[in-house]
């Protein structure tokens, strides 16, 4: 990582675009998305060490934002804006749904941060398995399992008639 690897500054400039787009696609808000960005790094620089590389930086962007989505306040001020916010986040998930900022934001509520990761790494930046597995350190079948545990927690949500497509 070069002069990124013992200087937050350099890293910021060389990894900060990036990460806000990252960000973006989680939170659908440029605005929110750099905000995350920002105070990560503010969080990072009193304690910055070689052992912050992009990999670790995608990780926490991903924490930070499912923290965003789990807040109420948050999730209802997305949800209420125009239709550009509740607009579907990712791919074609089951039985042609798409997960949609409303069904990320249930599912937060449902899932833990393993599976969360998962669900954003396939659905919101579309991963394959193997790339999930390499990405989280585990194996393939691990990142299967966690697939098949939130398409029952998505078929638990339509079920139930909590959130709308």
């Amino acid at each position: 990582m070069d002069a990124a690897s013992n200087d937050p500054q350099a890293a910021y400039r060389a990894y900060g675009p990036a990460l806000v787009r990252k960000a973006e696609r989680i939170l659908r808000s440029r605005e929110d998305a750099s905000d995350v960005v920002h105070a990560l790094f503010v969080d990072l620089i009193p304690t910055w060490t070689s052992a912050v590389d992009l990999p670790y930086l995608y990780r926490a962007i991903t924490n930070r934002c499912l923290n965003v989505v789990r807040d109420r306040g948050t999730r209802a001020r997305l949800l209420a804006r125009d239709g550009a916010a509740a607009a579907p986040v990712g791919r074609v998930t089951l039985e042609d749904e798409v997960v949609g900022i409303g069904l990320l934001a249930a599912l937060a509520d449902r899932l833990d941060d393993a599976h969360m990761q998962v669900l954003i790494g396939r659905f919101v930046d579309d991963m394959t398995q193997e790339e999930l597995a390499e990405h989280l350190g585990v194996s393939r079948k691990t990142i299967g399992k966690r697939l098949d545990r939130i398409r029952e927690a998505v078929i638990e949500l339509r079920g139930g008639g909590e959130v709308a497509s």
